[in-house]
């Protein structure tokens, strides 16, 4: 077992002159240190976002009973929440209800996966439903969340009208549409997962599929390599990952013989969904060993642990695990609770991780299971409340610094977004007690004077003027 409690690559420290607007220094003067964002993305899928901005912009009743979730992932892609616990007797009750799941999402997160399918995002050829996905990326975007569009080459899920085409038809219509939606939300959306569970594509049997197709013609390197550069085309600038549920060497293989043919993957993406059982500390320790030595940072693109009965061990694939009903259990959420913390300061550990992503925002998502961080109801189960802590606690910085006759003061934490505030004669401790609180609720008093800068590695001094 390795130690995790070393978190020195999470931090950074920088020599602060803090100055007036007239440029005169700030002496002997206490301060607030106070952290607004994480440099690491802590993430989920923001899948509910889709359902909250058509609520917002077409003030329709949210729909709350029944079910629509399909056979596989791609079910988030919906505008109507089905796992929204309880019929409401009226729209506005449906929406307080998404906003509260929406700001409770944003209170936790910094991070958001949204999704883009093309047999959903593009139903009719030519129609795509692009202007849903630019609501919810700007808004995300204007809340402090990065966003990544998720996916944009896969087999499953893919458009059925792509079938009539012959397949050197389907591989330029699959690039075009990469270079549509890359181009199309630059500056708002610049992380992708590019193509999708490559290792089986080729082979993939359960229906036939136009991906598919072009994979077993042009091959597995071929396609992404194909894919990637259609992408860093349509946005120099963007990173671009490549993503898998297998973590075998299947995958380090290939993986390898793309870097060999010069495909521009910037980051590893590997899936962990566990209904079938927690990885456990080894494992995890087992993944990240044989997947750092490519020197690429390093995903964990979709996280799920359950707070129920797990899926038996001989169902191979997870999909074909159909259940009406799957209810949490105290217990579960216990054992989740504590399974997701453990997971956490793994990842949080490596310094070649730089993202994690829980799949599942609240109960009954993907094939109905508890796997969220808060119930159907929208009340929070242990694993928000630990998640917090970490997130926004020990994991966090907020403290009193004091500048010297000179007005420096060395400033250190975890990397992010920071303010530095002069408050009010005797603000300093009662701020630093109730941040969390208003953190939340959206009702953080505003300083008397603030400087935001940010805390990375390679700043070793900065200029901040409080105005």
């Amino acid at each position: 077992m390795k130690n995790y409690e070393d978190l020195s690559h999470r931090k950074a420290k920088c020599l602060l002159h803090v100055v007036d607007q007239q440029g005169n220094p700030i002496a002997d003067t206490r301060l607030r240190l106070r952290q607004t964002k994480h440099e690491f993305l802590f993430g989920c899928g923001a899948f509910d976002f889709m359902a909250y901005m058509n609520a917002v912009n077409t003030t329709d009743t949210i729909h709350t009973a029944g079910s629509t979730n399909s056979t596989n992932s791609a079910a988030a892609d919906t505008t109507s929440p089905a796992n929204l616990a309880g019929t409401t007797d009226s729209a506005q009750q449906a929406n307080a209800a998404l906003k509260d799941r929406i700001d409770k999402w944003l209170a936790l997160y910094n991070y958001g996966t949204i999704p883009f399918y093309w047999g959903r995002f593009e139903p009719v050829e030519g129609n795509p439903q692009t202007k849903s996905r630019l609501r919810v990326a700007k808004f995300l975007q204007e809340h402090g969340v990065t966003v990544k569009g998720h996916p944009l080459c896969w087999h499953t899920v893919c458009a059925d009208w792509l079938m009539k085409y012959d397949n050197q038809t389907i591989l330029e219509k699959q690039l075009r549409r990469i270079e549509r939606e890359v181009k199309g939300f630059r500056g708002i959306v610049d992380m992708w997962d590019v193509i999708n569970e490559v290792v089986i594509m080729p082979i993939f049997d359960k229906y036939d599929n136009a991906i598919t197709r072009v994979c077993k013609d042009i091959g597995r390197v071929g396609i992404i390599k194909e894919t990637f550069a259609a992408a860093r085309a349509a946005n120099p600038d963007a990173q671009l990952l490549i993503n898998d549920f297998n973590t075998s060497i299947a995958y380090e293989i290939l993986i390898d013989g793309c870097l060999q043919a010069g495909v521009p993957i910037d980051t590893i993406g590997i899936q962990s969904h566990q209904h079938q059982g927690y990885w456990g500390a080894e494992k995890l320790e087992e993944v990240l060993e044989r997947y750092e030595h490519f020197g690429l940072p390093i995903h964990f693109t979709e996280n799920t642990l359950v707070s129920g009965s797990l899926i038996p061990p001989e169902i191979e694939d997870l999909n074909d695990f159909q259940v009406t009903e799957w209810p949490t259990t105290p217990e579960g959420e216990e054992r989740q609770m504590k399974q997701t913390e453990e997971m956490y300061r793994i990842l949080f550990a490596h310094p070649q991780v730089k993202a994690i992503t829980g799949w599942d925002f609240a109960d009954g998502a993907w094939l109905n299971a508890p796997s969220g961080v808060i119930h159907k109801d929208n009340s929070i189960k242990p694993v928000y409340e630990m998640l917090m802590r970490l997130i926004k606690g020990e994991w966090w910085t907020d403290c009193e610094i004091c500048t010297d006759a000179n007005g420096f003061v060395e400033a250190e934490g975890f990397k992010g977004d920071y303010l530095l505030e002069l408050p009010g004669q005797g603000e300093i401790s009662h701020k630093i007690e109730t941040q969390r609180q208003d953190e939340i609720s959206g009702q953080n008093e505003t300083p008397s004077r603030s400087a935001a800068f940010k805390l990375t590695a390679g700043l070793p001094e900065a200029q901040v003027t409080l105005g």
